[in-house]
């Protein structure tokens, strides 16, 4: 696997990237779109992953079962041993691999797999999980609208609902006091894990959000390499 270790000069130049970037917005695909997938290839799975990744009940919306199958193992939410280099409590997303890790304590990290922003909304850097919310209002942006006139309904937000793009949790990520703009939220597309898919937000499976929101700490630190 590629290392994830960066050194201060790449940070740095990635969190100039990632301000300017900024004003292009968590756009993530639109409530209408569906990702095509012809044929698609379907793994074994095991029964504590379809556990693990079964409906939610006790949510405000239903859950449906994540179909695992199409998702490559490697994606699957797992223990492994911290390669890192950051300290617990740190959330680290390695664009390259679509893998995002919360490093716990004793050498060890929690990984997701992920869906990452399309080439030329990609961003880097350091900044950190200002705060959460359950279940939250999408927002287009304007650019987007301007694209989208069907969005038009939705200027003043998209309430919660099963459908809304930011899923079941988001976590915002703050520069100091300045909100990015981006996001780690909620997906309920199996076929966007793994994919460079979204206008820059980092979007994980309905179950592994709400399992990420409950573990990650308000203010933890956050790396996008």
């Amino acid at each position: 696997m590629t290392s994830l270790s960066l050194g201060r000069r790449q940070f740095m130049a990635g969190a100039a990237s990632l301000s300017a970037l900024a004003l292009a917005a968590c756009t993530t695909t639109t409530p209408q779109r569906v990702l095509s997938a012809a044929a698609p290839v379907r793994q074994p799975v095991p029964a504590d992953v379809q556990l693990m990744y079964g409906p939610v009940y006790d949510e405000p919306f239903f859950l449906r079962a994540a179909d695992m199958s199409l998702i490559d193992p490697i994606y699957w939410r797992q223990s492994v041993a911290n390669t890192t280099g950051e300290q617990p409590g740190t959330v680290v997303v390695d664009t390259a691999n679509r893998l995002l890790y919360h490093v716990g304590e004793d050498g060890m990290a929690t990984r997701y797999g992920v869906g990452i922003g399309r080439a030329g909304f990609a961003w880097a850097g350091r900044a950190h999980i200002a705060y959460k919310k359950s279940w939250p209002t999408w927002t287009p942006p304007s650019e987007m609208i301007d694209r989208q006139p069907e969005l038009e309904q939705y200027r003043h937000g998209m309430p919660a609902r099963v459908d809304n793009p930011l899923g079941a949790r988001a976590m915002y990520i703050h520069q100091g006091n300045v909100d990015t703009l981006y996001r780690l939220h909620g997906n309920p597309d199996e076929r966007s894990i793994g994919k460079a898919v979204s206008s820059g937000c980092v979007r994980l499976l309905q179950q592994d959000v709400i399992h990420l929101a409950a573990a990650v700490k308000t203010g933890a630190p956050l790396v996008v390499l």
